[in-house]
């Protein structure tokens, strides 16, 4: 407990809920429950303090899911972006991307103009100085308004949006469907659900029957969704709770919700580690085609090849919740944060980024 100890107060009330924890699962004769969340942050609070080791002391078993979005993000797409520097065509990125590795190198191998930028609007002030640029845009739901806002004001003529934006549902609802693993309960992450609220999470529950808790990002928020979802699974019970109620309304953020509607359209696309998911990425609309790269260039970006899976890269299973980073052959060895091999090394929201970061030390 000492991580989480330092806390003060909270230390006490987290002691507390794992002891009612641990009772729970004994009172029904449970000596395991499996859980999956999916979001990097919650995957960082769960390594940072220690909690992730606790709850499997006590019989909680917690994987990390596809939450990272730099991580579910192909290799193909990143090539996309190498395409167009190699082009002689400027492309803006957030700093995460610039390391990730495919089968032609990184980003930031590229010989070309990689702008690394905190946010869009950056990427729309570099485009008034400069000629074509290529914003590559990168995330789920909590990413996905600012690009829309910015297509939206009509930024200048030689600015473009190379679209990797994804829904997080579609993703969940596959996993769901090839029951792979054993998932008894979801953490789900408290960014998204700030903007699409609760009700989306509604039908998982009711055709998976599967409980769900939207939690927040301190140790006390992941202790309290963790009780939740063990009280659901021993009572049989099943539908979505929400701890982070100080965030998340069960409507959403209507405004986001509405800029994401007008600009984007679904479309299907592969993540990293899954086939093609039916209606997971955000295409912009064909009003907004002089907008998206991939019309505009489509005579660069049309012939790239299907990405391979680098040789001993194991992202794909941890993304699918199977494996723990420690159980690649790679993990601290060939692949290490200075040298990563895989996209869940290269970034903080990635498991085995984090692993390296806490557990290895």
């Amino acid at each position: 407990m000492e991580r989480i100890i330092r806390r003060g107060r909270d230390a006490k009330l987290i002691e507390g809920f794992l002891g009612l924890i641990q009772r729970r699962l004994k009172e029904y004769g449970r000596e395991e429950v499996n859980i999956m969340h999916v979001c990097g942050t919650h995957q960082d609070t769960l390594v940072r303090y220690g909690l992730l080791d606790l709850f499997r002391q006590i019989g909680v078993k917690i994987r990390q899911g596809p939450g990272c979005p730099v991580c579910v993000t192909t290799g193909r797409e990143i090539q996309e972006a190498i395409a167009l520097v190699e082009h002689g065509i400027d492309v803006a990125i957030y700093g995460d991307l610039l390391k990730v590795p495919t089968k032609k190198g990184s980003l930031g191998d590229v010989e070309g103009k990689v702008y690394v930028v905190y946010s869009i609007s950056d990427a729309v002030k570099i485009a008034k100085k400069k000629g074509d640029l290529v914003f590559f845009a990168c995330g789920f739901e909590t990413t996905a308004p600012s690009t829309a806002l910015t297509i939206l004001d009509n930024p200048d003529d030689n600015f473009y949006i190379l679209s990797s934006h994804r829904y997080l549902l579609p993703a969940l609802e596959y996993l769901l469907s090839i029951r792979e693993t054993k998932i008894e309960g979801i953490i789900e992450p408290g960014h998204v659900s700030t903007i699409i609220g609760v009700d989306p999470y509604i039908p998982l529950s009711e055709r998976y029957h599967i409980p769900q808790v939207i939690a927040g990002f301190e140790p006390l928020d992941i202790v309290l969704a963790v009780y939740m979802l063990v009280e659901m699974i021993c009572h049989g019970e099943y539908g979505v709770k929400n701890e982070y109620k100080r965030a998340v309304r069960d409507g959403g953020n209507l405004k986001a919700i509405g800029v994401i509607k007008n600009v984007f359209e679904r479309s299907d696309i592969k993540w990293r580690g899954f086939p093609v998911i039916k209606d997971s990425l955000m295409s912009l609309k064909k009003e907004y085609g002089e907008r998206d790269a991939r019309e505009v260039f489509t005579d660069i970006l049309q012939d790239l090849p299907e990405e391979e899976t680098i040789k001993g890269c194991r992202c794909g299973e941890l993304l699918r919740g199977l494996i723990e980073p420690e159980e690649c052959k790679l993990f601290a060895n060939r692949c290490s944060p200075q040298n990563p091999v895989g996209p869940c090394m290269v970034t903080f929201e990635g498991g085995c980024n984090i692993a390296y970061r806490y557990r290895k030390r």
